[in-house]
């Protein structure tokens, strides 16, 4: 499924914006904090036919890298309430988010009446340490997703071959993670490096490691239909995910209605790209 690209006007200028399919009924979709649009291929390719998907890139990253700052989590929740308004009426939209993705779509949802609402593997305030730097914090937990930012490739190719080799995508790798990658790559023969803009990701990431009772807030604020699906493993495969059991434990007992869902045998990338594990989510965004 081929991707429609467009863009929306929101403050600072244009959003990069892609349609994935024709259906009247919409999925608006939200990527994570290093990511771009086009890592809902998979999923996008999944959907009934009644249903299409609108990604944007964030604010910083993508072809949206050129939109100012200040960047943090209400300013994209902003941009995405700006896309999810120029597709349809809010009590028609699926809002759906990602690992950085997810906690904007809590504080985008918040106040609103969107149909649903899905948490994929991110969403649920993460307690940073007493004393903790988030700067540290940020880089231990991201590892090479960070690193990139600041680095030049010799080639699309060599940009390509350092994701194969990234832990999350070993044994795993796929079209749609490699159709992703190169939409990220950008720049010359000898100085590709990615569209993410590192002011923007630190930015962010600080915002989303400090700010755990605005985060849970906004959890607390949602009236659509709310539920998360969790990846057992985490970003860098590590036997612990990004939303471990007791952390969906303590927010399923804070939001009853808060529906929680471990997704088999993948991790917080596959969870995307692995064609099973898109396929499933497709099924619970449209179910």
């Amino acid at each position: 499924m081929n991707p429609v690209f467009g863009d929306v006007e929101v403050p600072g200028g244009a959003m990069r914006v892609a349609r994935f399919g024709t259906g009247p009924r919409v999925i608006v979709a939200v990527h994570g904090i290093t990511a771009s649009l086009m890592s809902w291929t998979g999923v996008a390719r999944h959907l009934p036919t009644e249903w299409s998907l609108v990604a944007m890139d964030l604010r910083g990253r993508g072809h949206s890298a050129g939109l100012p700052g200040p960047y943090g989590l209400p300013r994209h929740a902003e941009d995405v309430n700006l896309v999810a308004r120029s597709v349809g009426a809010e009590a028609g939209i699926v809002l759906v988010g990602h690992s950085m993705g997810a906690y904007v779509t809590a504080l985008a949802a918040a106040g609103h009446d969107y149909a649903r609402v899905v948490l994929v593997d991110g969403g649920l305030p993460m307690p940073l340490p007493a004393g903790a730097d988030p700067d540290a914090v940020l880089e231990s937990t991201l590892g090479p997703a960070i690193d990139r930012l600041s680095r030049n490739f010799p080639t699309a190719d060599a940009y390509v071959d350092f994701f194969k080799a990234h832990p999350g995508f070993a044994g795993a790798w796929s079209a749609e993670a490699e159709e992703y990658v190169r939409y990220d790559a950008s720049g010359p023969q000898g100085a590709v490096r990615s569209r993410a803009r590192e002011e923007a990701v630190r930015q962010d990431g600080r915002w989303m490691l400090t700010e755990g009772e605005a985060i849970g807030a906004a959890l607390g604020s949602i009236t659509s239909p709310l539920s998360l699906l969790r990846a057992p493993r985490g970003l860098l495969n590590q036997p612990v995910g990004m939303m471990p059991d007791e952390l969906a434990a303590a927010w399923t007992a804070r939001l009853p209605a808060l529906e929680d869902e471990v997704v088999d045998d993948c991790n917080h990338y596959t969870i995307l790209f692995d064609d099973r594990c898109a396929k499933l989510l497709a099924e619970r965004f449209t179910r």
